[in-house]
């Protein structure tokens, strides 16, 4: 379980194919600050830019780690098989602060950026969701958007899918590698866990009564 609130931006410093077809993942080597992980052991959950991934090899004092994702994660994320900046968090311990909101670190969905420029001392971030994630996005609710969490300021709907509307203060951008994005960057979404449950609820067929 993570927070969605990025302690580390990392980079993606190796790819290596676990096997020569399509069916077979990728092992990554990231690289970062030695000091990010004072803390973190073989096996332990590391979110990379919203993917919960698990570290399988570690050099805490040369600041490297290794991950391995299979090719059905690459298929349901994006950023994961290229070089490049890619945020971070550790996972959530029992007594940390809830910073930002519960995320699970399941990407629900990859999404298109469609705008992002600043606004004022701020960035204007507007997000294409897929249509079957729009019930989940509300005003004023939350979004995990590359793993950093994020609140809606205002939805579109449409036959192509829910566009998102999102300020990002200069903190955010200056801290994460959203300062990477621009207009048709691909993005990992996931949308909030209670809402997802709130849905499920509202679907559900009511039990039967018995006689």
């Amino acid at each position: 379980m993570f927070t969605g609130i990025i302690t580390h931006v990392g980079q993606i410093a190796e790819v290596q194919s676990l096997g020569g077809s399509s069916a077979h993942g990728k092992r990554l080597t990231i690289h970062c600050e030695p000091t990010f992980l004072t803390d973190v052991g073989l096996g332990d959950s590391i979110a990379i830019n919203g993917a919960c991934m698990t570290v399988t090899s570690l050099d805490a004092a040369g600041g490297r780690f290794s991950i391995d994702i299979s090719a059905e994660s690459l298929n349901k994320t994006a950023g994961l098989a290229a070089l490049g900046a890619v945020n971070l968090e550790k996972a959530l311990r029992a007594n940390d602060r809830l910073g930002g909101h519960l995320v699970s670190g399941h990407v629900d969905a990859v999404g298109r950026v469609m705008h992002f420029a600043p606004v004022g001392e701020s960035w204007e971030l507007r997000v294409l969701a897929p249509p079957d994630l729009a019930r989940y996005l509300a005003y004023k609710g939350s979004i995990t958007v590359n793993g950093v969490s994020l609140t809606v300021n205002r939805i579109a709907d449409s036959a192509e899918g829910c566009e998102a509307s999102i300020n990002l203060i200069p903190h955010t951008v200056e801290n994460t590698a959203l300062s990477r994005l621009s207009a048709g960057s691909s993005v990992n979404l996931e949308v909030d866990l209670i809402a997802r449950y709130v849905a499920r609820m509202m679907d559900a067929p009511a039990p039967s009564q018995a006689s």
